[in-house]
């Protein structure tokens, strides 16, 4: 497998809309004695990510430091934290975030983090941020259900085949998030080179997604689209590798089209204002050690962001993994450099896309 080597990163949702918050009054006393008791609130995803996270993340953790509980809650959302923020009442201890969203929003949205403990020699470069950690990379493949293309010689088998509604009929699914390839799939099927996509022509995106739009369903987030999958409401998607180890052992049957796949890391910041800010990031350093990075792994099929992690995949982990034999095909890396200072323009013309 041939590896475009770009910086790498996932972006939060491209429909950002502004959250009321109940309850914007006040705030809990900011300690800094990461031995206080405290409880941490842990937004994520939720769906298989977050149970297979509560498992290899918190439940260990909270058997070597007693002090420490966790509520968790999802979706992250960014507009919510802002408005946390701004209302001075930050609910959110540690939240899933794109590293370009945190990179973007640091020291303002996002607490700067004192990462200093933790060696950066064993992980991948971007993986860690002044104000956020990668805990794994997000392969985001073409996929189709097996059951819809039975016939493989007449599968699809490239990123062109999944714009070709003539010679591949049936319902498309995307995630509405930038970092699941929206943008740049749109691009790698008009021409564009994997080591020329940035900076990304958004228009050009845009209008290439456009010959598919009347036959694709965009989903808001992760979970709705594993759903559809799993309704048999699309025929061929592109979810993350996170999302369709849960499908494919609940019984679904996908194929994977290793042609070219976007990947993205995927990481955690903690809300600026966070009254358990010491806690918090006392626990945000143990996200890209070794064996919380490999049980993730197994437990959802994604990358490691750490060198050392030595996971034991599952067969259906195997069939997404992104690094490994199953991908015959290239991997593109989102690029933090370019989406860190373009990320406002990149969800504001998807946004009106969208709505358009």
């Amino acid at each position: 497998m041939v590896s475009t080597r770009t910086r790498l990163f996932p972006v939060l949702s491209a429909g950002l809309a502004v959250a009321v918050l109940a309850g914007c009054g006040g705030g809990e006393q900011v300690s800094s004695d990461p031995n206080a008791k405290v409880t941490l609130t842990f937004t994520a995803y939720g769906g298989a990510g977050q149970d297979a996270m509560i498992k290899i993340y918190q439940q260990p953790y909270t058997v070597t430091h007693a002090n420490v509980s966790f509520v968790n809650t999802s979706p992250p959302d960014l507009s919510q934290v802002k408005a946390q923020v701004m209302s001075k009442s930050v609910k959110w201890d540690l939240v899933s975030v794109a590293p370009a969203a945190a990179t973007q929003n640091c020291g303002t949205l996002f607490e700067e983090l004192d990462l200093s403990s933790v060696d950066p020699s064993s992980l991948v470069p971007g993986t860690i941020g002044k104000c956020y950690i990668g805990n794994f990379i997000n392969a985001n493949p073409i996929a189709y259900r097996t059951d819809a293309f039975p016939d493989p010689a007449k599968a699809p088998k490239t990123v062109e085949d999944f714009f070709d509604l003539r010679k591949f009929p049936g319902k498309r699914g995307m995630l509405t998030n930038l970092q699941n390839g929206i943008l740049e799939y749109p691009l790698l099927a008009d021409g564009v080179a994997p080591n020329q996509l940035f900076p990304l022509d958004i228009d050009r995106s845009l209008k290439k997604l456009d010959t598919i739009r009347d036959n694709t369903l965009f989903a808001p987030n992760v979970g709705a689209l594993q759903q559809a999958v799993g309704a048999k409401q699309v025929d061929m998607f592109i979810l993350p590798d996170s999302r369709l180890v849960p499908l494919m052992n609940d019984g679904t049957k996908v194929t994977m089209v290793w042609d070219k796949t976007v990947a993205a890391i995927n990481g955690f910041a903690i809300p600026k204002g966070s009254p358990h800010k010491a806690a918090a990031q006392e626990f945000i350093k143990t996200l890209a050690g070794p064996e919380q990075v490999a049980g993730i792994s197994e437990a959802l099929g994604t990358a490691p962001v750490n060198k050392a992690a030595k996971p034991d995949l599952s067969d259906n982990a195997k069939k997404v993994e992104v690094y490994g034999p199953a991908n015959t095909g290239e991997t593109v890396l989102q690029d933090i450099d370019w989406y860190a200072k373009n990320f406002d323009q990149a969800t504001t013309k998807l946004s009106n896309w969208l709505v358009g």
